[in-house]
């Protein structure tokens, strides 16, 4: 049985529909960018071989073909397409959508409810489409643009198969502008740079690249258009950026382990990407002093100072020009050497103090300010360590019933070079000490 129409098309004639819906894909060989999805071995295309089809969630971008796809999975499978908006639509509507899938499956027409920006549902609305998803009045293909492990229930993400959309790559963006010029029989007017920054304008949204490449069209410029001219007649595309979501982890987590890397350039486009889409300055800034202590460490002590001043500078300057001590100082972390050995020594640490419990440290190295505190053994045989030749004593610190441990373990890199020599000088004095005392 094929797959009834949705409705009568929205445009009197082909002139007035917009060049995306024109080049909407007719079927699922069409859609561009999703080959790991479509290829003949690729999951969808096995569902759609074997006419069996699961409930589905399609995270991605913008622009990316959700939608096309869950139309067109719909006609490939027989099944009735019955779209909704997360964004306008409420309980009554998913009521309604429910008893009509109902209805036509009583009449052997199966039913593919696609919700758009289905993450916009909460948590009680997303549990209202377990029963029909299970016992198979639906098939739900959802579509959402955030991470659906934040933003879907765990109940509802245990029932369907997460499917991700790539962004589009440029080989991509020039095909769809190929099959633009194709319906508009006439070239775009554009150098080949003013194509490469429309497509790039694009950021991976091909949807937004049809819609610019329609306003190239209609303005019918004499000659062709150079990069500059193409800005000046187009808004470009703010990055997409979520300062509250997935995408503000990903930047940061890109940030920090570009500059682990010892990337400095790598790590100053992630910052740029950051400070671009409106990121608060002073988040990057906590991170940055983190980094400075976790991944440099003692390796280079004036890391954690950079960092610092950095945050310094930024409040007596302000926005934009205090942005550019955060550079520098992201700049110094990526080029520092690294160690985390003062990170792993706290959490070694802190590991041993849950493990021993409430050890008392040895009697020696207690302060006895009063007499019975004197006449108990307190500070009993201190020896005070600028009064030896070495200004070392080489006496036990830990618990007596504790062994001794070493939590530091400073690297061959930078600073903890010299650390590792006053260590290992330290060890040897404790041992002779130790192997003279009675």
């Amino acid at each position: 049985m094929a797959a009834p129409e949705s409705g009568p098309s929205l445009f009197a004639n082909q002139g007035d529909v917009p060049l995306a819906e024109q080049l909407r894909p007719k079927k699922l060989e069409d859609v561009i960018g999703q080959d790991h999805l479509l290829a003949n071995d690729a999951p969808l295309a096995r569902m759609v071989a074997a006419k069996k089809l699961a409930s589905l969630i399609l995270w991605g971008p913008p622009g990316t073909g959700k939608t096309s796809i869950a139309r067109l999975l719909a006609e490939a499978t027989n099944m009735y397409f019955a779209p909704l908006s997360a964004v306008f639509s409420g309980v009554a509507d998913l009521r309604k959508a429910f008893e009509a899938a109902r209805a036509r499956r009583e009449q052997g027409q199966r039913t593919l409810l696609f919700v758009d920006e289905i993450h916009r549902f909460n948590r009680a609305q997303q549990d209202g489409f377990l029963p029909y998803v299970e016992d198979g009045t639906v098939v739900l293909v959802g579509a959402t643009t955030e991470n659906p492990s934040f933003a879907l229930n765990g109940a509802l993400l245990s029932r369907a198969s997460v499917l991700v959309l790539h962004r589009l790559d440029d080989a991509a963006l020039e095909s769809l502008l190929a099959k633009a010029e194709a319906v508009r029989e006439r070239p775009l007017a554009l150098t080949p740079e003013a194509r490469a920054a429309l497509r790039a304008m694009a950021d991976g949204d091909g949807r937004y690249l049809l819609n610019m490449a329609e306003q190239v069209f209609e303005l019918q410029p004499e000659g062709q258009l150079d990069p500059a001219r193409l800005a000046n007649l187009l808004q470009r595309r703010a990055p997409l950026y979520d300062k509250g979501q997935e995408e503000h982890y990903n930047l940061i987590s890109a940030l920090h382990k570009s500059m682990r890397g010892s990337d400095c350039d790598a790590a100053l486009y992630w910052l740029a990407r950051m400070l671009v889409g409106g990121e608060d300055p002073l988040y990057i800034m906590r991170r940055v002093a983190r980094f400075a202590v976790e991944d440099i460490g003692m390796a280079d002590p004036n890391a954690l100072l950079q960092a610092m001043a950095a945050k310094e500078l930024y409040d007596f300057l302000g926005s934009p020009e205090g942005e550019i001590g955060l550079m520098q100082a992201v700049v110094y972390m990526a080029t520092a050497p690294k160690s985390n050995a003062v990170y792993m020594a706290e959490k070694g640490a802190k590991r041993a103090a849950r493990e021993q419990g409430s050890l008392m440290p040895p009697m020696h190295i207690l302060n006895a300010p009063t007499k019975l505190m004197k006449n108990l053994g307190y500070s009993d045989g201190y020896a005070y360590d600028h009064d030896t030749a070495e200004g070392f004593s080489g006496q036990n610190y830990f618990p007596d019933a504790m062994d001794r441990r070493q939590f530091y373990k400073p690297k061959e890199r930078g600073f903890e070079r010299e650390v590792i020599k006053r260590l290992e000088y330290w060890q040897k004095l404790r041992e002779k000490k130790q192997a003279e005392s009675p």
